[in-house]
């Protein structure tokens, strides 16, 4: 029954941010540093979950296949590669590197 409970919870808990959304005046929307905030965040938290993913494993920090392919990706972009070759050289970089590590 508790996982029911957590489900009601969420689920009004996320009816409740859209409706304090939906209620913030237009004009405290229309600030040049609420616009900075919000073009910028979108982008923070995508890399802090890059980041958490590639170089976490629950508490500890690990340097494995996933931090060459981030790398190469990076890489790729520095290079001005289109998006579709950055995510494939992602994706054999991981898997070269994993086939060679085991």
């Amino acid at each position: 029954m508790n996982i029911w409970i957590a489900i009601a919870v969420t689920a009004v808990g996320c009816y409740a941010v859209k409706l304090i959304g939906l209620l913030v005046p237009a004009g405290a929307l229309e600030r040049p540093v609420v616009k900075r905030l919000a073009a910028l965040l979108p982008v923070a938290l995508l890399a802090a979950l890059t980041a958490q993913q590639t170089f976490a494993d629950g508490q500890a920090l690990v340097l494995d296949a996933k931090a060459a392919g981030l790398a190469a990706a990076a890489l790729a972009l520095l290079l001005r590669a289109p998006f579709l070759l950055v995510v494939g050289v992602a994706v054999v970089v991981t898997a070269a590197v994993r086939a060679m590590t085991g």
